[in-house]
């Protein structure tokens, strides 16, 4: 008896499983988990966007807050744990990932090289070629910073509020690399 009863177990629990991809997102055959676990506090995905350059998809992303928000302004600022999480679909030099980044920087934060200017640059010297599949995550966690992690290896954390603001204002500022991406990532 104890025996049917493991099997039918084992076989309702194997009927669930097609079910558990109902808890991720997916977008661009790129597909993230609904939730993230950053220290004790467990983060939802508050949305994915595509970064395309013309036509050409070149990555995924997906923002991770405490509790969805589709305020722009008021995750940029929260001093709250968040993270954002980069997929590529396509490779990328170093040059233009660096690029990218110092052109969203100026676009968005163009006060934050007078503020975190040293840590800007830190950031984008840690910066390397990616090739599709690669991910970049973004962690930032208050009294501790911004930690950068590339296919999770961490390469550096920077402490303080000011450049995680910089540095979310990226994808949330008032100009973003495309106006979809953002939305996409406030869940609209």
């Amino acid at each position: 008896m104890i025996r049917k009863a493991k099997i039918s177990l084992v076989v309702a629990a194997l009927a669930l499983v097609p079910f558990l991809n109902l808890y991720a997102a997916d977008l661009a055959g790129v597909t993230m988990p609904d939730t993230a676990q950053v220290g004790n506090t467990t983060l939802v995905l508050n949305g994915l966007g595509l970064r395309t350059k013309i036509v050409v998809k070149v990555y995924v992303a997906g923002l991770y807050l405490p509790r969805k928000s589709s305020d722009a302004e008021g995750i940029i600022k929260a001093d709250a744990p968040k993270r954002l999480v980069m997929q590529f679909v396509r490779g990328v030099s170093k040059k233009q990932v660096a690029d990218g980044f110092t052109d969203s920087f100026n676009d968005n934060a163009p006060d934050a090289k007078k503020t975190v200017g040293v840590d800007i640059e830190h950031f984008l010297a840690a910066l390397e070629p990616l090739k599709d599949g690669d991910q970049m995550t973004f962690t930032y966690i208050p009294d501790t910073g911004t930690t950068f992690s590339i296919n999770g290896k961490e390469k550096l954390t920077i402490p303080g509020l000011g450049f995680s603001q910089a540095l979310f204002s990226v994808w949330l500022g008032p100009k973003p690399p495309t106006g979809g991406l953002k939305k996409g990532l406030l869940g609209q």
